[in-house]
């Protein structure tokens, strides 16, 4: 009975956290994409390395995102 309960909050602090992961990504993703895209100066051109960034940014945006998140539940009790 005990056990069930502990799992509750856990349940919902990795689904908190897979959804700030994967909107980090994301954000982080489509804003190097734009950043590639439409900054002047830059060759209007999305080649492989600029993907290959992308990607790279998308994944510091999860790991910083998933932080953050992590942080916030220690504050308010919940297991990290």
């Amino acid at each position: 009975m005990i056990d069930q309960q502990r799992q509750q909050p856990d349940k919902a602090y990795e689904t908190r956290r897979r959804r700030a992961g994967i909107a980090g990504f994301l954000v982080g993703l489509v804003g190097a994409v734009a950043f590639f895209g439409f900054f002047p100066g830059l060759p209007h051109v999305i080649d492989v390395g600029a993907l290959l960034v992308a990607l790279a940014v998308g994944l510091v945006g999860r790991w910083g995102c998933q932080a953050w998140v992590g942080r916030g539940g220690r504050k308010r009790g919940g297991t990290a």
